[in-house]
């Protein structure tokens, strides 16, 4: 038997001690998945009951839907009313580990953590591991994996704000680490009023001795990892940006790039001396709310979403940590939110949310200033049929899953 079939298995008996999750099925009567090589994932985020979608990826790159399974939470929107698009306010509400084969996301409105297994033959198709957990504070949004899969932490925006870690376990799902739940002091309310003055997306270092999370108030917070996965008693801050929103590592250097609302995006340089600002600014033309990026090997670049303009901005960035932009993209009228890049043979697929048309798009690099719109695929009409509650206002997060 093999490991990760194991791993499903082990997941099943541990979610028996609840009750069977609502699953729902989104798939059409003629879905095979016999060449599924991936999966996507986004929630639903409803207050009523938040829902997993999941998509298969197929060797072309193409989604197809599956199914939605309830995370066991509900789902929250942030504040003032009335409500519009990205109710969390951050980057990063679902995680994924290639490592362990497991999906986390956040119930914003239950302030919790829910973990689900892969199927070995079709990572579309989830398995509860174990009960969802206290996410350490109030309306948790987003999350941080480690590459091996073993830690998972969570982020809190909400009157009770901060951060929490916990331990994978294959069979309980997540444990608590101890000395882990660390306050970021923000004057909030519940659900969290913002954008500004919110956290947005919480990372690790590339090394993995720090935790890093974005504030929309113009600085990061940085925590140190110990061995044991406790953070320290205070965090350190790293000024830059208006409102710095995603974060991005820039591969060979300690230096992050975040999209920023306020202004465009910035680059933070970890290692910069005390005599240079560690942030630096740079505008984007006619921005409407640059809230999302994401990085591309094939192209080696950056990719900004703007979803008041329906525009992604194509980034290069150097060894110098200066930056230019590439070309900027018309994706009109998905309205692309959270998003994700995953490789499908030699090829970079960028996976988007399109809470304007409630749908899903794909989105092909084809290299430098290259890309193009690959494929839109309505949720909306296939949620009716599904009976599935979905609003546009509330849909948040994307993470993938590529079979290696």
């Amino acid at each position: 038997m093999s490991s990760s079939t194991l791993f499903v298995l082990l997941s099943a008996m541990a979610s028996t001690v609840l009750a069977s999750p609502t699953r729902l099925s989104m798939a059409p009567a003629s879905y095979q998945h016999e060449h599924t090589v991936g999966a996507a994932y986004f929630m639903t985020n409803e207050p009523t009951g938040n829902y997993l979608v999941s998509s298969t990826i197929a060797s072309d790159g193409k989604l197809a839907l599956y199914e939605a399974i309830h995370t066991g939470g509900v789902g929250a929107h942030g504040l003032p009313a009335p409500p519009g698009m990205d109710p969390l306010f951050s980057q990063g509400s679902i995680g994924v580990s290639s490592a362990k084969r497991f999906v986390a996301n956040v119930n914003s409105g239950s302030n919790t953590v829910s973990v689900f297994g892969l199927d070995s033959f079709n990572p579309a198709r989830l398995v509860p591991i174990g009960k969802p957990v206290s996410s350490g504070g109030e309306f948790p949004t987003s999350l941080a994996i480690n590459k091996a899969g073993t830690r998972v932490c969570a982020v809190n925006a909400g009157k009770v704000n901060g951060v929490s870690c916990y331990e994978f376990d294959n069979f309980f799902g997540l444990k608590p680490i101890k000395n882990s739940i660390r306050s970021l002091g923000l004057n909030q309310t519940t659900p969290a009023t913002g954008p500004p003055n919110t956290p947005s997306q919480i990372i690790f270092s590339q090394n993995e001795k720090q935790l890093i999370v974005s504030v929309k108030a113009g600085y990061l917070a940085v925590w140190d990892v110990n061995s044991d996965g406790s953070l320290s008693k205070t965090f350190k801050t790293v000024s830059g940006g208006v409102l710095p929103f995603s974060l991005n590592h820039i591969p060979g250097k300690n230096a992050l790039l975040a999209s920023d609302p306020g202004v465009g995006y910035d680059i933070f340089d970890l290692d910069a001396p005390k005599t240079r600002a560690a942030g630096v600014s740079t505008p984007i033309p006619n921005q409407g709310a640059n809230c999302w990026s994401v990085y591309s090997k094939e192209s080696k670049n950056f990719y900004i979403i703007d979803v008041g303009k329906s525009v992604l901005t194509e980034v290069t960035v150097n060894s110098s940590l200066n930056s230019s932009i590439v070309k900027q993209y018309n994706v009109a009228p998905d309205g692309p939110l959270d998003s994700d890049v995953a490789t499908v043979g030699k090829k970079d697929f960028i996976y988007s949310l399109s809470a304007n048309v409630t749908g899903l798009a794909v989105y092909a690099v084809n290299g430098v200033g290259k890309a193009s719109v690959y494929q839109r695929l309505d949720v909306a009409g296939p949620a009716k049929a599904a009976k599935l509650p979905i609003n546009h206002t509330n849909i948040q997060g994307l993470a993938t899953f590529i079979a290696i």
